[in-house]
C-alpha cells in the first residue's frame, strides 16, 4: 500500500488516457505534475519539474516510452511505470535494461495502478540502495589500496616495520584531525614529489 505521496509525470498519445491519469492520481494521493503527448516532451518537463516517477505509454510519436525513460534516467534517475495497450515480449525485453519497475496493461484499473506505483517505488528504492554499496564498497577498497601504498612509502623511507608504519598514519591522522585516507594520500603526493627531486 502507498502511503507517500508522489510528484508524477504521466505520457500518452491518447488524450483519454491521460485525462484518465490525471483525473485518477489526485485521488489516489499524488499530485501530477508535468502532461505529456509525446516522448520528446515527456523529457523536456521532467527535465523542468524533476518528478519523483514516470508514467508512461510505450508507444508514442517522435520517442517512445522506453527511449524517454532511459533519456530521463540519464539525466536523474526516477523509476518508471510503463503502460501499454500491449503485451509485447520484445519491449518488455528492452524495458529491462531501463529504470522500468513495473508495467501496466491498458485498461488500467485504479487498484493496479495502485499496486504499481508502490511497486516501482520499492523496487527503485531497492535498487538506488544495491547501487549506492556497490560505490561505497569500491572507494573502500580504493582507500584501502592507498593507505597501503602510504604504508609501504613510510616503512622504505623510515625503515619501520608495518604495525609501526600503520601507527605512525594514524597518529598522524589524529594529531591533524584529519582522516586516515587524507594522511595517506599526502604521503602518495609526497613521494611522487621525492621521487620527482631524486630524478633532477
Amino acid at each position: 500500500m502507498m502511503n507517500r505521496s508522489l510528484r508524477i509525470a504521466v505520457a500518452d498519445d491518447e488524450r483519454d488516457m491521460r485525462e484518465y491519469l490525471q483525473t485518477i492520481l489526485p485521488t489516489l494521493g499524488h499530485e501530477v505534475v508535468a502532461v505529456a503527448e509525446t516522448g520528446k516532451q515527456l523529457l523536456e518537463r521532467c527535465r523542468a519539474t524533476h518528478p519523483d516517477l514516470v508514467v508512461t505509454d510505450i508507444r508514442m510519436p517522435d520517442m517512445d516510452g522506453i527511449q524517454a525513460a532511459a533519456e530521463i534516467n540519464r539525466d536523474r534517475p526516477v523509476p518508471v511505470v510503463l503502460v501499454s495497450g500491449y503485451q509485447d515480449g520484445e519491449l518488455l525485453k528492452r524495458a529491462e535494461n531501463e529504470n522500468v519497475m513495473a508495467y501496466l496493461v491498458k485498461p488500467v484499473k485504479a487498484g493496479d495502478l495502485t499496486a504499481a506505483l508502490g511497486l516501482a517505488v520499492l523496487r527503485f528504492e531497492q535498487l538506488q540502495a544495491a547501487r549506492k554499496e556497490a560505490v561505497d564498497l569500491r572507494r573502500t577498497l580504493d582507500e584501502r589500496k592507498t593507505i597501503e601504498r602510504a604504508k609501504g612509502i613510510v616503512m622504505r623511507r623510515l625503515g619501520v616495520d608495518e604495525a609501526e608504519a600503520y601507527r605512525r598514519l594514524r597518529q598522524q591522522a589524529s594529531d591533524r584531525n584529519l582522516k586516515l585516507i587524507e594522511v595517506a594520500r599526502t604521503v602518495l603526493g609526497a613521494d611522487e614529489v621525492f621521487q620527482m627531486l631524486d630524478h633532477t
